[in-house]
């Protein structure tokens, strides 16, 4: 289970959707940090067996955990420090040329 060290649990709180979903956050939290404390272990399943991703290396490499950030997609969000009111999707199968996820 994902949770914060002591330490962590000062300094100033934003919020941020995923799945419009609220998420609270600390300053200085990535997106991936808020995928894990929303409960989430996947930000996206693979586009040819569905299989569940998520958050893995946590320094950009593996490209688990891509998700769609305000509308723009394949965002890896271990490398997004989250902001204020940011809309976070999970990406769920292949990509749309257009943007969005195909069912």
């Amino acid at each position: 289970m994902f949770r914060r060290l002591p330490s962590a649990d000062a300094g100033a709180r934003l919020r941020l959707t995923i799945d419009g979903v609220a998420v609270e956050l600390r300053a200085g939290e990535t997106v991936a940090a808020a995928l894990f404390l929303a409960g989430s272990k996947a930000g996206r399943t693979t586009p040819v067996s569905g299989t569940p991703r998520g958050p893995y290396c946590m320094m950009g490499v593996c490209f688990d955990c891509l998700v769609q950030i305000d509308g723009e997609g394949n965002r890896q969000a271990c490398m997004i420090e989250a902001r204020e009111g940011m809309v976070v999707t999970r990406q769920m199968g292949a990509r749309a040329l257009g943007g969005k996820a195909e069912s």
